[in-house]
Order: C-alpha cells, then structure tokens, then sequence
C-alpha cells in the first residue's frame, strides 16, 4: 500500500495502516543512512522546496538531507529571504514555486491550517513540518518509530509527555499517532498548562509529576516555551524546575528500561537536567538520527513511489 492523500498534513487524518507503512519506510530508509554511499537515486529528477516561515535548525535540517539523500533536488526559503518580506501572500509564493518545478512543498508556518490551505491550493504534494500549535506530525512519527525501535512495539506501551501541553503541536500529534497505534497516553504538568477537556483525546491526565511517574515505559519532556513565564501561565522557572523538572531522582523512579525524550531544543537546568538529557536511557540523539529516515520515508512515499519502479536496495 502507499499514502492515499497527495499531501501528508498530519497524523489526526492518517489511518493506523497509514503510520505504520511510514515506519516501515523508514525502516529502509535508515538502512540506507548506514551505508558508506547515504545516497540512492530514488527522487532523481524531483524537486523538494523547504518553505520555513519559523526559526528551525533540527527540522529543516533533517529535511533537506533527506531530500538529498534521495538525489533530489532542494531549494531552501524562508522567509526574510523571500518576497514575503515585500508583501507576496504566501500562496503566491507557493504558486512561483509550483511553477518552478516543485514537486514536493515542505512548509512549516506559524499559523495553524497553513499547511492544509496550501495543500487545497497547489497541485504539488504539501508536507507539514510544523503548523502553529496545531500539528508537526513527522517530529510524532520520529518519536514513534524511536519507541518502536527500542522497545520493539508501540501497542500497549504508556507515554507520559510533560511539559506545556496546551501550546505544543508536537504534544497533539504524539497523541493523535500513539493513539492509533494502540499506546497509553498520559500528559503531566500545570493546569494552566493543560489544555481543557484534554480527556476527550483518550489520555489521562496528572498535575502531580511524581504521581505521573510512577508506571510508565517512557518520558518525553517538551520544552518549556519561556515567553509563557512572561504571560503568567506558571510562577518561576525555578518552580517549575522544582515541580516539573527531569532530575535524576526522578529518573530513578522510572526504572532503567524506561526512554528519556526530548523533541528539543533543551533546556537544560529547567525541563530536564543535563545528567538525565546525557543518561543511559536518554534517546534524544537516536531521535534526531531516525528523524532524517522518517522525512526520506515520507518524500519517497509522496513523490517517488509513481516515478520510480526501482527499490530501496
């Protein structure tokens, strides 16, 4: 089977048959990371433009080496070096790319929907890379495939994501994706951080850190996004460290076959201390790796399975 959508907008609207056929790619597409040669001929002749109208090191990085370990071709924009800044909407800009040849757009944008309006717009196949708070599905299929690899299933494994869930798209589509695939979710952290009627996405809910803890297979911290400090939605960092914080004596609590996540970037001394993020158990650098095999595994599936009659091998 492959994708049935041209675009790949998020894991809300993907079936379980779905993300497990991405994992699955990925799963070749990481073999092909190992190689001496990192490269196939797989999207030759396609063209891959990264549209970033966000700050992003991890995520644009690891899509345009995808893209190019693919033998595309790959354009970089973002925005203070586009015509956005004198005043082109954004799908003007996403039409001028269109017909510059673009056979895949990968966009991340502050605006919740960006992607899927970009998507009803463009005969190019849209792959979302971040929406606003809403959606960043492949950062979720990453930490999937990363719980997958190491515990060597995800159907009844219980997550505990932490931090600003309220505000945290990366938040949203664990859910959505663990979900499907048969986890046990559960969110910790302030209640002014917590969205409402959160129970309703089937997760189970703690404002109590240590409570949260007590029986679970995996942690992923997110970052404390600091302007909230200055809205007010929690008293300190240095009480939320103390409250919500990663730190070695919680780490213990977890046993020593439990994951250590980060999405990050980290902050180290406040969501989760550098002896944790640095752990045995910690998985945050295979994350980073195996999230350059998840966004191969999506642009072959969008734009190389009709042009390339060739395998991975």
């Amino acid at each position: 089977m492959s994708l049935t959508k041209k675009d790949f907008l998020g894991l809300y609207n993907s079936s379980a048959a779905e993300i497990e056929e991405i994992l699955n790619t990925a799963v070749a597409m990481k073999d092909v990371l190992t190689r001496s040669v990192k490269k196939v001929p797989t999207l030759r002749g396609k063209t891959v433009i990264n549209l970033f109208f966000e700050p992003s090191t991890r995520t644009r990085f690891s899509f345009n080496l995808a893209a190019k370990r693919l033998s595309a071709d790959v354009m970089n924009i973002n925005k203070s070096a586009s015509s956005i800044v004198k005043g082109e909407s954004l799908l003007d800009t996403a039409r001028t790319m269109e017909v510059m040849g673009a056979d895949v757009v990968v966009i991340r944008h502050s605006a919740a929907g960006a992607a899927q309006f970009l998507a009803k717009n463009i005969r190019a196949s849209v792959l979302n890379a971040g929406d606003g708070a809403h959606a960043h599905p492949t950062q979720a299929l990453l930490d999937m495939y990363t719980i997958r690899e190491k515990l060597g299933k995800i159907e009844g494994v219980k997550v505990l994501i932490i931090g600003d869930i309220a505000h945290s798209r990366v938040a949203r589509s664990n859910i959505w994706g663990l979900k499907k695939l048969g986890a046990k979710v559960s969110v910790a952290g302030p209640q002014t951080l917590i969205p409402l009627e959160i129970e309703k996405m089937g997760v189970k809910v703690y404002t109590d850190l240590d409570q949260a803890l007590q029986e679970t297979d995996v942690v992923n911290i997110l970052r404390i996004q600091l302007e909230r400090q200055e809205a007010g939605l929690f008293p300190s960092l240095r009480e939320y460290r103390e409250i919500y914080g990663m730190n070695e004596k919680r780490l213990d609590k977890i046993g020593k076959k439990a994951l250590v996540m980060h999405p990050g970037p980290m902050n180290r001394g406040i969501e989760i201390e550098s002896s944790v993020a640095d752990s045995q158990q910690s998985v945050i650098t295979e994350q980073v790796r195996n999230g350059v095999a998840i966004r191969m595994a999506l642009l072959y599936l969008l734009a190389g399975r009709e042009a390339n009659n060739e395998q991975i091998n």
